[in-house]
């Protein structure tokens, strides 16, 4: 009840909510921190247009004309094919003149690919920290590195406010074409049907199941033959980017295990970070030569970024056979989705980990 009562307050309200928190929980965390949230946060609510306003003007440019009508298509296939909880979200735009809208920093200790959690008063415990200014991002990075943990920094596009704020489209996603636009809207409004305050797996797990899912869906529901053979491709290389990582996190959980000298250690953790790098080479040559992981493998790989991946993969299986036994029906998936989000940590990872 108390979620659904803040979703109904005044902007202005909800900001001063979200700054008083900040002063109120100065004991473990910075006010500084929380000040740079909200006021991201109401930078992109004030500085929303309406879209449906902006298709009616006559001087909108054909890409962005374009762009939105597929967006507002989009919003109509998520509510009465996917029956997700659509409401007022992606009505609007925001140009933030930047790449990116935040930016996660993510930490893991040198021999272990747990990821270090944060926690924060609405979302709850998540493996990352997230800041709207690069800079910040990259000097909270260094602080931890100084710590001797491995961290790895990446981008944000677009994330989910769960509720609190109508979700806008943002300038950081218009150069995607429309299939993985429709990727995009379809994870985020997934955040808003189930959420576990301090899982950053199952949230993660389950909206890139919906995402899937949702994607499949709308590409058998499109006409465009070209479209679809180019993100069934897409999504074939990403599943196979998934297993290559996932398989090497797991030699390295086996390396971490060994009871090895710290410096032995850390050979033998480069020499497998190496190994990656080479069978990413031979994978890349078995797609065609496609290099859009590129920068991804020219980061450290080191556990914090390894972390990223298994975060919104890991549960997926499970995910998947909870759709199966519902025949893919929708509407009761969701409802068992919903009804495992509740129950007590222990009891949830049992269940959660009986698919392998």
């Amino acid at each position: 009840m108390l979620s659904i009562c803040l979703k109904t307050l005044p902007i202005t309200v909800k900001a001063l909510i979200l700054v008083g928190l900040s002063v109120l929980l100065i004991s473990c965390e910075t006010v500084s921190y929380y000040t740079q949230a909200a006021r991201g946060q109401m930078a992109i609510v004030f500085g929303r247009q309406d879209i449906q306003r902006l298709l009616e003007s006559g001087d909108l440019p054909n890409d962005l004309r374009e762009k939105f009508s597929a967006v507002l298509d989009i919003r109509d296939f998520a509510a009465e094919e996917l029956l997700l909880p659509v409401g007022d979200n992606y009505q609007t735009y925001v140009d933030l003149e930047r790449e990116h809208v935040v930016w996660n920093v993510f930490a893991a200790p040198e021999f272990s690919t747990e990821a270090v959690n944060w926690c924060y008063p609405i979302a709850g415990c998540v493996a990352y920290r997230g800041y709207f200014s690069e800079a910040a991002a990259r000097k909270f990075a260094v602080e931890w590195e100084r710590r001797g943990f491995d961290v790895y920094t990446g981008g944000v596009d677009a994330y989910s406010t769960l509720g609190w704020f109508e979700d806008s489209l943002l300038s950081t996603v218009l150069s995607r074409p429309d299939y993985q636009l429709a990727a995009l809207i379809f994870h985020e409004l997934a955040h808003q049907l189930a959420y576990v305050p301090g899982d950053t797996t199952f949230n993660e797990s389950f909206a890139t199941t919906l995402e899937r899912e949702g994607l499949r869906r709308w590409l058998l529901d499109s006409d465009q033959a070209a479209t679809n053979a180019i993100a069934r491709r897409s999504r074939e290389r990403q599943q196979r980017f998934v297993e290559l990582v996932t398989s090497y996190r797991d030699k390295f959980d086996s390396l971490y295990q060994e009871k090895l000298p710290a410096q032995e250690m850390r050979e033998r953790k480069q020499a497998l970070q190496q190994q990656l790098r080479a069978d990413y080479e031979i994978s890349k040559r078995q797609w065609g030569g496609d290099d859009g992981y590129d920068s991804w493998f020219s980061n450290p790989l080191n556990n914090a970024q390894l972390s990223t991946v298994s975060s919104y993969n890991d549960l997926v299986p499970f995910f998947i056979e909870v759709l199966a036994q519902a025949d893919g029906d929708l509407e009761a998936f969701y409802a068992e989705v919903q009804r495992i989000a509740v129950l007590n940590p222990k009891r949830r990872d049992l269940i959660v980990q009986s698919v392998d």
